[in-house]
């Protein structure tokens, strides 16, 4: 058999907000998601043997256990009869970035087992291993639009994303999620902040999208830039570029990313700030509307 290939898209959090602090010290959020058309790739090809080869220019940032590996032993222990084998990860993300690199890993692990193994892994399984992998590898499972809520667990796909141009900016700093959210100090959460959200529907409309998004935050920037001051510096350039619509940090780590209405403004965008700012990783790309 040929090895099978998947992409492990970037997550962008267009908006994350943190409603509070549970009382199992998780936070509870709210945030819409989507994803970028870049990101890294993962293969796989059936074998006798469990191995795993990692590439790619950030490959040598990744250190203990990867969740490529993890994903696969636990696709084995629900499903001891299907067939494990080689992978390989190419690491073209940051790592500690904030774009969900590792659970979008995990997450092409799960699709590849299940593409190899035709039958042998039911979506429910899939979604239940997703979420104990880890808290965004649920949302990463389909890499569609989504608000996600709770600590991420909870999923529900946002029609009418619009496809847009996107530049993402990443200082060379790694911020761990863990530290973010150690700083953040945030209040227990109230019960009316509890309750069902409404979805959003953006109708395929760039404007409805961008109007959205400003009347929301991502509520772990303060925090996150205080911890690593290059994170304002890097939200300071993509807001000075033209054509910029929305800048904000993409997650939890030290990534920002601007939101523009084409792609080519995008990849004008992005080779304004690294010629400013050649020590940084910078990339255009857009981001995938609704399927």
């Amino acid at each position: 058999m040929t090895a099978l290939r998947d992409t492990a898209r970037a997550k962008l959090n267009l908006t994350l907000e943190v409603l509070g602090r549970r009382a199992d010290g998780l936070h509870e959020l709210r945030s819409l998601v989507a994803f970028a058309e870049l990101g890294d790739w993962v293969a796989f090809k059936p074998g006798s043997e469990l191995l795993l080869a990692i590439e790619g220019p950030f490959a040598g940032a990744l250190e203990g256990d990867n969740l490529v590996l993890a994903a696969a032993k636990a696709v084995k222990a629900a499903a001891p009869t299907i067939e494990l084998g080689q992978f390989r990860l190419a690491k073209m993300l940051p790592v500690a970035a904030g774009l969900g690199g590792g659970s979008a890993d995990a997450a092409a692990t799960l699709r590849l087992l299940a593409r190899a193994n035709p039958g042998a892994l039911a979506p429910a399984v899939l979604a239940e291993l997703a979420a104990k992998l880890g808290s965004d590898v649920t949302v990463c499972l389909e890499s569609r639009p989504a608000l996600m809520s709770g600590r991420g667990e909870r999923v529900a796909a946002v029609r009418g994303m619009p496809g847009c141009g996107v530049v993402l900016v990443n200082p060379r700093l790694p911020l761990a999620t863990v530290a973010v959210y150690g700083a953040l100090k945030a209040s227990p959460l109230s019960e009316s902040r509890h309750g069902a959200t409404e979805i959003p529907a953006f109708g395929g409309c760039f404007e409805q999208l961008i109007a959205y998004a400003q009347a929301r935050a991502n509520d772990l920037e303060p925090t996150a830039s205080r911890l690593v001051p290059a994170i304002g510096e890097a939200i300071g350039a993509l807001k000075a570029v033209e054509g910029a619509r929305l800048v904000r940090q993409a997650g939890s780590g030290p990534t920002c990313f601007a939101l523009f209405a084409s792609a080519d403004e995008a990849e004008s965008a992005a080779a304004t700030v690294a010629a400013a700012n050649p020590s940084w990783w910078v990339a255009a790309s857009t981001i995938l509307p609704s399927g």
